[in-house]
């Protein structure tokens, strides 16, 4: 039998790499590993949590599971994500375990699972996460007022439950659901473009649209979810309402806006944080004055949202922490600023697009790069750690990312990039919590 305690970091992540680069021999042993986490041999492993004094890291690893899972045993992603949760629940642990982040952290693909109980014909690729099809939108501006609220007992909302539930049997933390976020889902069911061109054309469509996804739809689904797990929190993800892709206004305006109206006056709204708005840079580029023939722009404010006012945006719907991500490209210190300022931590963001082995041109030079990034991000991180006020455990047991966080780790990641990553964050070693610890929460 596999014994876990033999692939402890780095040995699990060579393993990895040596799976990756089609070695017969680390497929053998991939293969021993992942019968006995399947089989539950594992279990009692998943559940110890990092130091509350050490800087540690965290990972979503759902699509390297989906590969590994589809090169072993020929899973193909439907049944990956619908048939067995607790396979799903251990396999995504035992990965955790072989790259050696110490925070465990359970993914799925939200964006999907979150579209399909209504009713959106999704498109599931052998290895890699299903999708909305953009061909067959499942609503348009005549009829969206006609949708109605799912029904949360069958289908992917009773398999989310049952991986929760599964989860939190495992590892002990709080039961973390993960859905899309109003303006992310109209992405996927009404249309990317056409949701765009009625940003731009007709806005109070927009925010009409979002505000019923968020009546029907997620505020129901996420009262069901704290019906069912008192104790439970919620991710929103809203990657396609970032200011990157439109604009810091917009994404203040309407895709911040809808978060802040689905969560009003619901009681556990400080369990409730949506932390991958991407792309902050964007709120330091002067906007282009458009004038119309028709309308002067006296009086409007021609740079738009600045980074501070994008950043209250963000904190009113991430409240109980503060996140940098890679393409955020804003310089670290501003985040690490913030949440001193706000006596919120700060988790730092390691980009798919920087582990990736397809974008590198000189892998020498890349880990010289990677390695200067998470240092400046493990040393932000602990500054903030020394200098606000924690609880005793430092919300090791919180659900949320924490410290070091890598947005995506895949079956394309170049695993010694990762390691020099997670160099970095043992090196950060052991920080002194601020005197003050624990008193305001």
């Amino acid at each position: 039998m596999a014994n876990i305690e033999d692939y402890s970091y780095p040995t699990g992540l060579h393993l990895l790499a040596r799976w990756q680069s089609g070695d017969a021999e680390a497929k053998r042993e991939m293969t021993a590993i992942f019968d006995a986490a399947i089989a539950g041999d594992f279990d009692a492993k998943f559940a110890k949590p990092p130091s509350s004094n050490e800087i540690h890291a965290t990972a979503c690893v759902q699509m390297l599971v989906l590969g590994i899972m589809h090169d072993l045993y020929g899973i193909e992603s439907e049944e990956h994500y619908k048939t067995d949760p607790w396979r799903y629940v251990r396999t995504n642990l035992v990965v955790c375990l072989l790259l050696g982040v110490n925070k465990m952290y359970v993914t799925w693909a939200l964006y999907a699972t979150t579209c399909e109980p209504l009713g959106q014909e999704l498109m599931y690729p052998d290895r890699f996460p299903p999708g909305s099809n953009p061909d067959t939108p499942l609503i348009n501006k005549e009829n969206w007022r006609s949708l109605e609220t799912p029904d949360f007992s069958t289908g992917f909302p009773k398999l989310i439950d049952d991986i929760m539930r599964i989860t939190e049997v495992l590892t002990g933390l709080p039961p973390l659901l993960q859905i899309s976020a109003p303006y992310s889902l109209a992405a996927d069911i009404y249309g990317q473009e056409p949701l765009l061109a009625d940003v731009v054309h007709d806005p109070d469509n927009v925010n009409a649209l979002l505000n019923h996804l968020a009546d029907k739809v997620l505020g129901p689904w996420m009262d069901h979810h704290i019906e069912t797990f008192p104790n439970g929190w919620i991710e929103l993800s809203d990657a396609s309402g970032s200011p990157f892709f439109i604009g810091a206004e917009n994404c203040k305006n309407m895709s911040i806006r809808s978060i802040q109206y689905m969560i009003k006056d619901k009681p556990y709204a400080n369990r409730v944080f949506d932390n991958n708005y991407r792309g902050d840079y964007v709120s330091k580029v002067a906007k282009k004055a458009r004038v119309s023939r028709r309308k002067s722009t006296r009086g409007e404010k021609k740079d738009g949202i600045g980074l501070l006012e994008l950043t209250e945006a963000k904190v009113s719907v991430c409240p109980r922490f503060i996140m940098r991500l890679e393409a955020d490209k804003v310089d670290m210190s501003f985040y690490a600023d913030q949440s001193i300022q706000r006596n919120l931590p700060l988790t730092v963001g390691i980009g798919s697009p920087q582990i990736d082995r397809n974008c590198i041109g000189d892998l020498e030079i890349a880990k010289l790069e990677i390695t200067e990034y998470a240092r400046s991000g493990v040393e932000s991180v602990k500054r903030v750690c020394e200098t606000i006020e924690l609880p005793e455990d430092n919300f090791v047991m919180d659900p949320w990312p924490s410290h070091i966080y890598f947005e995506d780790i895949n079956s394309q990641s170049q695993f010694e990039l990762v390691e020099q990553v997670l160099e970095e964050v043992k090196k950060g070693g052991i920080f002194q919590p601020n005197a003050q610890q624990g008193t305001s929460w």
